[in-house]
């Protein structure tokens, strides 16, 4: 697998603190093989000999603003105990529900375009349900829980011009930790 050179912007950038705007279909050639290529990406990053080879940091998901592109349109790509990828193409999301269950990534979130170490939690439903479109124009609906559920909320965010440090309490960074479940 050849990892593709797309260039993902750094935190500082403005772009990611606005807001993405709705996706029109059919989409482009050009948008459909960006989404490929997130993808690979993402895919590359998550294999050890990939990652060290091209000093990839590991990733899970990439929204288009990441990229300078304000659609919204995210990619997800999970890592499953067999080697094999599970692969989501999230356009146009809207989130029909949530659990009240909280939950949290024990050692921090992470972030593409956020190349520091950040210390405090980010709360995150355990569970939500997902409306969206796929690179066809396909309306789905997708239950997603635990670490999906967590990625898909943080590349939502991005969609709407919020970063993953912007929702930790500066003041107390491990705020309400004894109401949510580590994973």
């Amino acid at each position: 697998m050849k990892v593709p050179k797309i260039n993902i912007l750094d935190e500082k950038h403005r772009i990611l603190h606005q807001k993405s705007e709705e996706v029109k279909f059919p989409l482009s050639d050009e948008d459909k093989k960006l989404i490929t290529d997130m993808m690979d990406y993402l895919e590359c990053s998550q294999i050890e000999e990939y990652s060290e080879k091209y000093n990839l940091r590991a990733g899970m998901g990439l929204a288009y603003v990441q990229l300078g592109k304000l659609k919204r349109i995210f990619v997800v790509v999970n890592a499953k105990d067999d080697g094999s990828f599970e692969k989501y193409v999230v356009i146009n999301p809207k989130i029909l529900s949530f659990s009240e269950e909280m939950i949290y990534v024990g050692e921090g979130e992470g972030c593409l375009s956020v190349n520091r170490e950040v210390e405090g939690i980010v709360p995150r439903h355990a569970r939500i349900k997902v409306k969206a479109y796929d690179m066809d124009g396909n309306e789905y609906t997708i239950r997603v829980r635990e670490e999906v559920a967590i990625a898909f909320q943080h590349e939502i965010d991005h969609l709407d011009g919020i970063l993953f440090v912007d929702r930790i309490n500066k003041n107390n960074p491990f705020e309400n930790i004894e109401n949510m479940r580590e994973i």
